[in-house]
């Protein structure tokens, strides 16, 4: 009985742990708010019953800006300014020449980002205001991670899906809030490192209910949540699907019965398509188009990258490649001794030990539908015009971490002590980027020369 309370405490004490240890990393910052506090703003906005951002934070990057203007023929249309082709883009319609603007209007400012960390974010807003602190926010949600991964691992365990002890079961655990990326993203606040935080909690809790398909409601408002925090993982859905087919009812013959299936998967489905509805009506409003979510109007230097191939392209395809597979931290003579990319560091420097993914001794029925969904997942992060920077490590990368590190707790390659000295290993190179990102700029090379190029001059 006390063994078996104990347990029930362990994700309890996990998420202590994990709070004390990102809030004694983030120092100082919980004093106040980040300096791109786009979700908070968002909020405000909304109590304001407006879906613009009226006041943009004085100090946040990336606003999405739609220019207002009034047309030769006195009419006022909304779009962007396309230089490139030296046309007037309205929103959702026409192009027309720039000789034809007259003057602008206004420009509105919109927060480009989807927008579902700024629903959670309500409650602190509707008492602190502009003043709601979003790195208190992200480091609760990030704490939270690690207690709901542990519970993953435990539910893959007793569907016989993983063979980790709990020993084990604890250091994958800790591979994940500390040994990768996450770390130093949780510990910033700020609206790119909160959306990652947020998604992979609800990736998280999205996979925890997909196990044997049994809770497909509760996975599909998961997906839909981390999906509307984090585009790429909307692409996670193959999972519940693989489960709900294994594990699907069957009568007497072994004969599929489809009626309690097609029930199961309306329901995984439904918060999913409500939720893509409301985004849809969302970009709407705001852009003219359900399909544009303002990424498009960000002012941002890569504006002129941008018109040329666009959003998504094999353009971007080979950077971004090197980025996540290739940056290494460049070493000098000279203190500070390190100097890191803006661009980042490759996954492997990061997480060393995720080099044990390729000898697994076990392929389990979960095996190649979480490496497709990886492959599918990521395939957007690397087709996508941002590299991430400015970033410690490949940060995109996040998107579908939870799903590589269950990938090693199914592998069942037992985790030695290389194994473990690689996850220390990679705790202490995190630990550098959580303590030093966006805090020392020695360290980093931000210069406009080592944006146009992964490889230091």
């Amino acid at each position: 009985m006390k063994l078996a309370l104990a347990e029930k405490q362990v994700p309890f004490v996990v998420f202590a742990v994990a709070l004390a240890a990102y809030a004694a990393v983030a120092g100082p910052r919980l004093r106040r708010p980040s300096d791109d506090t786009h979700f908070v703003a968002q909020a405000a906005a909304w109590l304001d019953g407006r879906v613009d951002i009226a006041k943009w934070p004085p100090r946040a990057d990336d606003p999405a800006r739609v220019e207002e203007v009034e047309l030769d023929d006195g009419r006022v249309v909304r779009g962007r300014r396309i230089m490139s082709l030296d046309v007037f883009r309205v929103a959702g319609g026409e192009e027309v020449p720039l000789a034809r603007v007259q003057r602008t209007v206004r420009t509105i400012s919109y927060n480009s980002f989807p927008p579902f960390p700024s629903l959670l974010m309500l409650p602190q807003v509707m008492v602190a205001g502009e003043r709601a602190n979003d790195v208190w926010f992200t480091i609760v949600c990030a704490a939270a991670v690690p207690a709901i991964f542990l519970l993953l691992l435990r539910r893959l365990r007793a569907a016989g899906l993983s063979q980790r002890t709990p020993s084990e079961e604890l250091w994958l655990t800790g591979l994940l809030a500390f040994g990768t990326v996450f770390f130093f993203s949780a510990v910033q606040g700020r609206v790119w490192f909160t959306a990652h935080v947020v998604g992979v909690l609800f990736a998280a809790l999205y996979l925890l209910f997909s196990v044997e398909a049994r809770h497909p409601l509760l996975a599909g408002i998961a997906l839909a949540c981390a999906g509307f925090t984090r585009t790429p993982m909307l692409f996670m859905f193959p999972i519940f699907l693989a489960e709900a087919w294994r594990m699907r009812p069957r009568d007497a013959l072994g004969v599929t019965r489809f009626p309690p299936l097609l029930r199961q998967l309306a329901a995984f489905a439904a918060p999913v398509v409500a939720a893509g509805l409301v985004a849809a009506w969302y970009n709407y409003i705001r852009f003219g188009e359900a399909g544009e979510f303002g990424h498009s109007y960000l002012a941002v230097r890569q504006q002129a990258q941008i018109e040329r191939y666009g959003l998504f392209n094999f353009h971007y395809l080979g950077r971004n490649l090197a980025v996540a597979l290739t940056l290494l931290p460049d070493l000098t003579v000279r203190p500070p001794h390190v100097s890191i990319s803006g661009h980042g560091l490759a996954m492997w420097f990061t997480t060393p030990a995720l080099v044990y993914l390729l000898w697994p001794r076990q392929r389990g029925p979960l095996h190649r539908v979480l490496w497709a969904t990886v492959a599918v997942v990521a395939a957007f992060t690397l087709l996508y015009q941002n590299s991430g920077w400015v970033q410690f490590g490949y940060r995109f990368s996040l998107d579908y971490m939870v799903l590589l590190v269950v990938l090693l707790a199914i592998g069942a390659r037992p985790l030695t002590r290389t194994f473990r000295a690689l996850v220390v290993v990679g705790v202490l190179i995190n630990l550098f980027g959580a303590v030093t990102f966006n805090r020392d700029p020695r360290y980093y090379r931000l210069d406009n020369a080592t944006y146009g190029s992964v490889v230091p001059h």
